[in-house]
């Protein structure tokens, strides 16, 4: 069974399709990376399945369980109750491109503020979590630090302590490194990679193509809302390759990537 399930999902946003019946296992313990240009529709399908995008139709399920709706005995596409789409929901952590900590908390207390609230941990508790997870990402000696003091890159470490603190079975991370330098995007990168070794399920709408074609152990390249090719990197990256995605990798940031894979 696949850690995530994803059966001809569509979204509109208005008159606009943007998702287009997609169909995705993500494999349980792995990577799994979706690549694709601007407008392709990768954020929204990972904001579908973290739910915080309704899907229009079509179904996810996290571990076997249904995710927000689920056929009805007549067939029919039917929501499910508030309470059961919490529980699932929480299997799930996710990681953004902005970093969203709260400017007023510490490091460690922008990690332990959802163990308190959501887990309903002590105090104590909660920043002695809070504090492991920050050793954890290497950050352990700017627990006390604001946002304001840290850096792009460690600003988006605490992000990644904050979501695996609350031990999500599942990681999706949104571009995380899109609003970073190239220096820090490394940092960011390196984390990532251990979470990768770990054995951690990962679904990451990534453009680092490096990171992609080593780290992924599969790979989805979206097109106008479509899964144009899926495979593994040495699949989907071997020459000669699906023209759609020599273009994009031209003409991408990563200009020349398309020589060096």
């Amino acid at each position: 069974m696949p850690a995530v399930r994803i059966e001809g999902l569509c979204k509109d946003f208005g008159t606009t399709r943007v998702l287009d019946g997609i169909d995705l296992d993500i494999p349980r313990g792995k990577v799994t990376c979706l690549i694709g240009p601007s407008g392709s529709g990768k954020s929204t399908l990972l904001r579908c399945v973290a739910l915080l995008e309704e899907p229009t139709d079509g179904y996810i399920s996290i571990n076997g369980d249904p995710l927000g709706f689920d056929r009805g005995p007549n067939g029919a596409r039917v929501k499910l109750p508030a309470r059961q789409i919490r529980k699932v929901r929480s299997r799930i952590g996710m990681v953004f491109q902005q970093f969203n900590l709260w400017p007023h908390m510490t490091a460690v207390g922008n990690v332990s503020e959802a163990l308190v609230t959501v887990r309903g941990m002590s105090r104590a508790d909660a920043e002695e979590r809070a504090r492991k997870e920050l050793d954890a990402i290497g950050l352990g000696a700017r627990a006390g630090h604001y946002p304001s003091e840290l850096s792009g890159g460690q600003q988006q470490r605490v992000a990644i302590a904050r979501a695996l603190a609350l031990d999500p079975g599942i990681m999706l991370f949104d571009e995380p490194t899109a609003s970073l330098d190239p220096e820090l995007t490394g940092e960011v990168l390196n984390v990532m990679r251990r979470l990768a070794e770990s054995g951690m399920t990962m679904l990451v709408v990534t453009h680092e193509i490096g990171f992609a074609a080593s780290v992924g152990s599969k790979i989805a390249f979206l097109d106008h809302g479509r899964i144009l090719v899926e495979g593994a990197p040495g699949e989907v990256f071997a020459k000669p390759r699906e023209p759609r995605i020599d273009q994009f990798l031209e003409t991408y940031l990563d200009r020349g990537a398309a020589t060096l894979l």
